[in-house]
């Protein structure tokens, strides 16, 4: 059996599979952008697809503490509108 890898989103605090999770990930050059794939390399937060945790994530600064810089208010303005797109 293979074992599912799973992640804790930095909103709700619950540990969930992976492919469940949307990642924010931060580049080398710091750039940070959503990675619906799981692919981009980088340093990686993950949340649920839900805007709700991603406000208390904002709230919480989590996704800043886990990726080690600051996110500006339209960044998170932005991943906001993506999750919420049908």
């Amino acid at each position: 059996m293979k074992k599912i890898p799973l992640r804790m989103c930095t909103g709700c605090g619950e540990m969930k599979p992976k492919k469940e999770l949307v990642r924010v990930v931060r580049s080398k050059e710091g750039e940070i952008s959503l990675d619906l794939v799981g692919k981009k390399s980088g340093r990686g937060a993950y949340v649920c697809p839900n805007p709700e945790c991603l406000k208390k994530a904002r709230k919480t600064r989590k996704i800043e503490r886990s990726l080690d810089c600051r996110i500006p208010d339209e960044l998170y303005d932005a991943m906001e509108q993506e999750m919420t797109k049908p």
